[in-house]
């Protein structure tokens, strides 16, 4: 499953992109009898934040999805014993979709495991029944840069509390076993379409060394907008999906087209030194680069470019290291196959 940003600019939870960072599941199921593992379910993990990611069955955001997808279909447990290993290089609560790849991963390991033969379109709705951002879903399971868009749910739909949450949405965390048979989502929650992505654009992904909880940047967003900040939104995200599909690329209309006023500017105390990267990184000082933006809620730094990548990359960390923060920084490709399935 491929990380993914979100939101590109003006397409706040509408837009996402996925990459080429992979979060990968290794799954073994013995042929014992019986297993002494809780749920029959053995968890080990490398990776990104492995000193804080739970081990248990029940805990674990993967291994929660599977178990609701299961119990949807009348499979309390895991098939003895299945062993589970989490490869994660996705850094946790940065903006660049981990929560949402492991979502993914989770429904997909349940459909795997229990024989369901859900299609691709079912298993979105799984997805979003856990975490209601289609962005970083359909990016994570579609693979490339898509439009989406959720319908709205109602309350019978997702009160039920064996429904697991992603830690996107507000606790409690749900998944509980109540011994009945979870809700399964409605058909077609949720929809996508691909755009076509301009094969000389590369992602730079600058990547601070802090988190930033997806909730507590929601909770900094106003609950509601002027009409000239939507129209302003509106306007570039109808040209945007052209602009970065056109090849060879128009910097100066990809750059002007990923404005935003209805998230970046609100983030900027979350984020130390945003405003200034945002508006001083350009087309006319940064030659090859095409547009910049946060990363989903941040705090990593987006950059689109054709070339120049190194010296884009660090004139942001430069700008990061005067706020005393520190980063990575990497070359991403955009991950076009989406979520894949290989048996040996």
């Amino acid at each position: 499953m491929p990380c993914s940003s979100a939101n590109i600019g003006p397409g706040f939870d509408v837009i996402g992109l996925a990459l080429s960072i992979w979060l990968e599941l290794r799954i073994e199921i013995s042929q014992a009898d019986r297993s002494d593992a809780p749920l029959n379910c053995v968890i080990t993990y490398e990776g990104e934040g492995a000193d804080d990611v739970p081990l248990s069955a029940d805990r674990n955001l993967i291994t929660r999805t599977a178990l609701y997808v299961l119990r949807c279909h009348g499979q309390h447990d895991f098939p003895v014993e299945t062993k589970v290993h989490i490869i994660n290089p996705i850094p946790l609560g940065r903006g660049l979709g981990s929560s949402g790849a492991a979502v993914v991963a989770g429904i997909i390991l349940g459909n795997e495991i229990g024989k369901l033969a859900l299609s691709k379109a079912r298993i979105l709705d799984y997805c979003l029944m856990i975490e209601r951002h289609p962005d970083n879903i359909a990016a994570a399971l579609y693979g490339g840069f898509v439009g989406t868009y959720l319908n709205e749910l109602s309350p019978e739909d997702t009160e039920r509390k064996e429904i697991p949450l992603s830690e996107v949405l507000p606790q409690p965390a749900g998944g509980i076993d109540t011994g009945l048979k979870p809700p399964e989502p409605p058909v077609g929650i949720g929809h996508y379409m691909k755009f076509p992505w301009a094969k000389e654009l590369k992602a730079i992904a600058i990547i601070p060394h802090f988190e930033v909880p997806t909730a507590k940047a929601r909770e900094v967003l106003p609950a509601k907008y002027s009409r000239s900040d939507m129209v302003f939104n509106l306007q570039r995200i109808a040209l945007l999906p052209s602009a970065l599909g056109k090849s060879p690329p128009d910097a100066e209309q990809i750059y002007l087209a990923m404005q935003d006023k209805v998230h970046q500017p609100y983030r900027k105390e979350l984020i130390p030194g945003l405003p200034e990267i945002l508006q001083s990184v350009t087309p006319k000082s940064h030659p090859g680069l095409c547009g910049i933006c946060l990363s989903g809620a941040g705090p990593t730094i987006l950059a689109l470019a054709t070339t120049n990548f190194e010296n884009i990359a660090e004139t942001i960390l430069v700008m990061f290291k005067t706020k005393n923060i520190h980063c990575d920084w990497k070359v991403l490709e955009p991950a076009e196959d989406g979520a894949t399935v290989a048996y040996r």
